[in-house]
């Protein structure tokens, strides 16, 4: 896989594509802009090469109509001061009115695109609509890691059409940090996986009990395994349908030498609700009719220790519903743990990365994925389509 250092940039339309799915307020302001400030080295290097920079995103969930709030006129005028040049809007993404901008750009100009989502053949990868993007880059650059694991004519179609092509350089980022904690992590390699499903991460579970030497497991997918002991969970989020996948979990990793952390005590709420009557409880102890909504003290203590030889640790998913104050404490912990931790330390994931945020710990971690899915796809094992399509072959 060519890097965009690798590629003869002066003078060409080179078709960079980036995420700038970002939130906007109700005004139209932009609320967090580190999807665009991250895309900045790779749009800088192409206009300082002398190409004629051609940037296209999807923004939101259009479903293939034009939907003017999810127009990227708001991005363009906002990428315009980041850059410091004019950054002018193309009318669509694709057509004879944007090709005849495009093809008409000197050497140094901006083009932003039009949301490719405006169109339903973007999320099919439709040949023709591939093709049609194709006609408006001589070079095309993937910097989009976190619509990677998506097989779209933007990230994968567009690339059977174009000979020269590479990596920007945050995607390349990204897959060297993976192979550093994943594919050749210095060891003890611990995982802390979290959040609210088993079913979301069984894959990324088991495919990475092969390859570390410790595994966390907490937030709400504990509760399955939890219950798979035979404890009362009382009310707290369960997949009944995977007891019997946990149990199984559980007997490979020990047949495998791994050690998995369960929590063995939680914050219960007798009601999800910021002013709901808590209470710190063993795991044995969940009254009936309450439920676990954060990793207790004793498991904040019992996970510290687990992380504390650990030479890299990977990051998925919250230990509790942080959102809310009264069950971010053992989150809040593990953030901090891992961050004074002298780990390699890679995060993944919205509301991962968004619990190191809120903890204040961000400067302290090694490295935040930008993709939630294509970073949890990796995890799996599984290659991601807008890599592979980079290499000498190409295609979707």
């Amino acid at each position: 896989m060519k890097s965009v250092r690798d590629l003869l940039l002066a003078g060409k339309r080179v078709l960079v594509r980036v995420d700038f799915n970002v939130p906007m307020d109700d005004q139209g302001q932009i609320t967090d802009d580190i999807r665009i400030r991250m895309a900045l080295p790779t749009l800088r290097y192409v206009l300082e090469q002398g190409g004629k920079l051609v940037v296209c995103s999807h923004m939101g969930r259009p479903k293939g109509q034009r939907v003017e709030k999810f127009s990227l006129a708001p991005i363009a005028e906002y990428l315009a001061g980041l850059i410091g040049r004019p950054v002018r809007l193309a009318p669509d993404c694709v057509g004879p009115e944007t090709e005849a901008m495009v093809m008409a750009m000197a050497a140094g100009e901006v083009i932003l695109l039009e949301n490719l989502r405006f169109h339903k053949q973007e999320t099919d990868n439709d040949p023709e609509f591939s093709a049609q993007l194709a006609r408006l880059a001589e070079i095309y650059v993937n910097d989009a890691f976190a619509v990677s694991h998506r097989a779209h004519a933007s990230v994968a179609g567009v690339t059977v059409h174009v000979a020269e092509r590479g990596a920007g350089f945050l995607l390349q980022t990204e897959i060297d940090f993976f192979d550093k904690a994943i594919t050749h992590p210095v060891r003890p390699l611990v995982a802390l996986v979290g959040g609210a499903k088993v079913s979301s991460k069984l894959g990324a579970l088991q495919n990475m009990l092969d390859r570390v030497d410790k595994m966390i497991i907490g937030g709400a997918m504990a509760n399955t395994f939890l219950k798979s002991l035979g404890l009362n969970v009382g009310e707290s989020k369960v997949e009944d349908d995977l007891l019997d996948t946990a149990r199984e979990f559980m007997a490979t990793a020990r047949s495998r030498g791994v050690k998995v952390y369960l929590p063995v005590d939680v914050v219960a709420a007798d009601r999800f609700a910021a002013d709901a009557v808590i209470k710190n409880v063993t795991c044995q102890d969940i009254p009936e009719g309450w439920m676990a909504l954060d990793i207790g003290p004793a498991s904040v203590i019992l996970f510290k220790e687990a992380l504390a030889d650990a030479r890299t640790i990977v990051w998925n998913g919250p230990m509790g519903a942080f959102e809310m104050d009264a069950f971010a404490r053992g989150t809040m912990a593990l953030c901090r743990a891992v961050a004074e931790s002298h780990a390699l330390s890679v995060t993944g994931g919205g509301d991962s990365n968004a619990a190191v945020k809120k903890s204040g710990e961000s400067d302290r971690i090694s490295y935040m994925s930008t993709g939630g899915g294509a970073f949890l796809q990796l995890m799996e094992g599984k290659s991601l389509p807008g890599v592979d399509s980079l290499g000498d072959g190409g295609g979707a």
